[in-house]
């Protein structure tokens, strides 16, 4: 991709972005079908190696079958795969992978995942050191837990996730030292909450300080609060302190959008940590879902961030700069640590009005999606106009499964170029076994951001 693909804007903070002028690309975006595979693929996630930024692995749970994950490994940015299908039986040595895969690599070029298994509902982590072609399981962590994050820091890796009964957060974490050179996992620790916890994210700073956040309300359509915890020393002996409110949210645990009719969607709060060592290095980064007005299926993605490891934070802004009242969800930010820039993308059904065109496929409005994305290069003082990122319109109805696009999705930001990853039944590649509006193959693009 060649030439300036995000024009800058300046952002209104009074809670929306005031647009100078529209972003345009100089050539399609490349969008990629990283799956090629019948059946249902969703909550997604990618990670690109920043020893070889080519190197790029994105995962999807299998939401049709009852275990595995859909596995697909490029060492040329892209233009070839290699797939296939990891944890799809209690005989795989990773176990019987249920879903809740999550990704992170580290500066050594050791790929973690995080993800849960269907035996237990265990909290399992695997690392892979050959580019995501092999994964050994490291540690088998939690019993009955949920939506694992993973984060890898300087010198070490995280992982929060939410643990049943009690449905509250738990985080622990090992130090790395080098490829394939590792430490224990700490006993999980508890996250303090005024209420439940769920829907999380995890965040490595530059000195091995950890984040955490999460929602407490954890099921329902009713309101609920975003918090953020710290532990300030890692791996140290402090632990997490007393979380701090970040947000109030119209967006419950369980929200119903037309776009996603069975799933619903969450606040889905997401986390990233400048550690690029550049003018913005130690600002911390959140965006989440917010709805306009309770059950108006108005929802807008906001975006804050800190400069004192999250004891204050900036007013909230809207990142999406459309004049519609559809729905925006499912957020993913990614940091590039070469740069300190920060990109971010979602879920939109802004051009689907009912009306027909290429933003609607049945009549029906506010129910079709496409990918939609925005990025910053001087810290979130401004942003980009919002890009089209996905080629095709894809629907969660015409998909048929009970998982929607599921609970999340991810982005990865390595040496000047953001990789959303996302579920799509466009087929927009004309590589989708499926067809057309039938069931999600997991996509990727690739924008470069100079």
């Amino acid at each position: 991709m060649r030439g300036r693909l995000f024009s800058t804007i300046v952002l209104a903070f009074a809670g929306a972005l005031a647009i100078a002028a529209l972003a345009t690309a100089a050539a399609p975006i490349p969008n990629f079908d990283t799956s090629v595979k019948p059946g249902n693929e969703a909550e997604d996630a990618i990670a690109v190696n920043p020893t070889n930024p080519s190197n790029v692995v994105t995962m999807s749970t299998l939401a049709d079958v009852v275990a595995g994950l859909s596995t697909n490994v490029s060492f040329n940015s892209g233009r070839t795969w290699s797939r296939r299908v990891i944890g799809s039986t209690a005989a795989d040595p990773l176990g019987e992978i249920c879903c809740d895969e999550q990704l992170a690599w580290d500066r050594f070029g050791n790929l973690w995942m995080t993800y849960l298994v269907n035996t237990s509902g265990n909290i399992l982590v695997a690392i892979s050191t050959d580019g995501g072609r092999s994964f050994s399981k490291v540690g088998d962590i939690a019993a009955s837990g949920d939506q694992p994050s993973i984060s890898a820091g300087p010198n070490s890796v995280w992982v929060s996730f939410t643990d049943f009964p009690g449905t509250m957060v738990k985080a622990f974490g090992a130090p790395v030292t080098g490829l394939g050179q590792f430490g224990s996992f700490t006993a999980p620790e508890s996250v303090p909450s005024p209420g439940n916890g769920d829907y999380g994210d995890t965040a490595v700073g530059p000195n091995g300080q950890v984040m955490v956040t999460y929602q407490d309300r954890t099921g329902g359509q009713a309101e609920s609060h975003i918090y953020t915890a710290v532990d300030p020393d890692g791996l140290g002996s402090a632990g997490f302190g007393t979380p701090r409110l970040l947000a109030h949210s119209h967006v419950g645990g369980f929200d119903y959008i037309p776009a996603q009719p069975n799933r619903s969607i969450d606040a889905e709060a997401n986390l990233a940590w400048d550690r690029s060592g550049g003018s913005h290095n130690g600002r911390v980064y959140v965006i989440w879902t917010q709805e306009v007005q309770s059950e108006s299926n108005n929802t807008d993605i906001m975006f804050q961030h800190s400069d004192d490891n999250g004891t204050t934070w900036s007013p909230a802004v809207r990142l999406n700069d459309d004049h519609t009242t559809n729905s925006q969800y499912n957020p993913a930010i990614a940091l590039d640590q070469t740069s300190g820039d920060v990109a971010v993308s979602w879920y939109d059904t802004r051009n689907d009005l009912g009306t027909g065109g290429s933003g609607d496929t049945d009549g029906v409005p506010n129910d079709d999606f496409q990918i939609w994305a925005t990025s910053s290069t001087d810290g979130g003082a401004t942003f980009a106009p919002n890009l089209r990122i996905s080629r095709g319109t894809s629907s969660a109805v015409a998909a048929g499964s009970f998982f929607d696009t599921g609970d999340y999705t991810h982005a990865a930001f390595q040496s000047g170029t953001f990789w959303p990853a996302w579920s799509d039944n466009s087929n927009s590649t004309h590589d989708n076994p499926d067809g057309a509006l039938h069931q999600f193959d997991l996509y990727a693009a690739k924008v470069s951001i100079p």
